[in-house]
């Protein structure tokens, strides 16, 4: 059963005042100084009390619960410092320090060493200086230590939460920087989907009704926009994410074959030649396959053929796409400097223009 904090605070302050009340009983209390006239119990006891309903608002009313215990101390002290209410006092400077506001904390310090200073040299002065210094410590213990103490723990306290505070704005920067690598996934698959059912459709158009072709193309269209649907729903869900999750990774170079069979069925004609595939570092493989995906598109937009050349060698993965490219283009834009972004982020090198009457890409990913 979880204790409620102003219930809390209540229990300690009656838990103060019991303990008091024993100590009394067993005339424990004395610490330090006297009266020639006898202090009844029950003097002792609202005094006490004084100091206990202190405890009670040491952390919702700090500067309200000081004052109430400081009084309670300089009242006992007329009549001889008890160790009751010296227990309640330095337990609400010390709380009073370490948790109340930063303009009171600093006060205290100020206060607290002006006090212990101003009574060791005005004791020095007017009487023995052994005797101010023996003052001089037990004004440190009572109310400088505590006051060092709770300060100590106030400053490792604020050093963790500026730690956790630097750590969550990094996470929060890694998160928008997964979020941002992300858009572009989602802006590059998309795009490559889309261009592929334009370029298809287009052709469709071009043939006869009844024609096999038609219906090839027609599955080639359902199928990229069924993906491309895939694709956009697992990008949001990513994208909408609180936390950094890792990407699901639904695509491999080996499923590079469906790509050259869109690109077939929207009209280029694509020679494939791919090595053994199996086994690559994920991100290598995911970067490999975008950037084919990304050439293969561009391919279908300038050039009527294209060949692809996927070669794994010892240290490397080498993709090479190379179109004859109509017109003056063979890609620019957001594309190649997606395929660059995906090389570099690998470690690896991205290189594409013309090569003659080619457009050539060619991709080297380190494994």
């Amino acid at each position: 059963m979880e204790i409620r904090p102003k219930n809390r605070e209540v229990l300690i302050a009656v838990g103060f005042f019991a303990v008091g009340m024993l100590i009394y009983q067993l005339k424990l209390d004395l610490v330090f100084g006297g009266d020639d006239r006898p202090t009844t119990i029950g003097t002792r006891l609202a005094v006490l009390a004084l100091a206990c309903v202190g405890t009670v608002f040491r952390r919702s009313a700090p500067v309200f619960a000081l004052v109430l215990a400081t009084t309670a101390a300089l009242l006992d002290l007329t009549r001889g410092l008890s160790l009751p209410v010296i227990m309640v006092f330095i337990d609400v400077l010390f709380v009073v320090s370490m948790d109340g506001p930063r303009r009171l904390h600093r006060a205290l310090i100020g206060v607290v060493a002006l006090a212990t200073l101003g009574l060791t040299l005005t004791l020095a002065v007017l009487g023995d200086w052994r005797e101010s210094l023996y003052a001089g410590l037990q004004m440190f213990s009572l109310v400088c230590a505590p006051v060092w103490w709770a300060t100590n723990i106030r400053q490792h306290r604020e050093s963790a939460e500026q730690v956790a505070r630097i750590a969550e704005l990094d996470r929060r920067a890694a998160v928008d920087a997964e979020r941002n690598r992300m858009a572009r996934d989602l802006h590059d698959v998309i795009a490559g989907h889309l261009s592929a059912i334009a370029i298809q459709s287009e052709a469709v158009l071009s043939m006869p009704a009844d024609s096999e072709t038609v219906r090839t193309v027609l599955r080639s269209v359902r199928e990229n926009s069924v993906r491309s649907l895939a694709e956009m729903r697992t990008m949001i869900d990513v994208l909408r994410a609180d936390d950094a999750v890792d990407e699901p990774v639904t695509v491999r170079l080996a499923d590079a074959g469906r790509l050259v069979d869109s690109a077939r069925a929207g009209g280029l004609a694509v020679e494939f030649v791919v090595d053994d595939v199996d086994g690559l570092p994920v991100a290598v493989d995911l970067a490999a396959y975008r950037i084919l995906q990304e050439a293969l598109t561009n391919a279908l937009k300038y050039g009527s053929s294209a060949s692809v050349r996927v070669e794994r060698q010892v240290r490397r993965l080498v993709v090479v796409v190379r179109n004859v490219a109509r017109g003056s283009a063979g890609g620019t834009g957001t594309g190649l400097v997606s395929m660059a972004e995906r090389a570099h982020a690998v470690g690896g090198t991205f290189t594409a223009g013309r090569d003659g009457d080619d457009w050539l890409v060619r991709a080297e990913l380190p494994l």
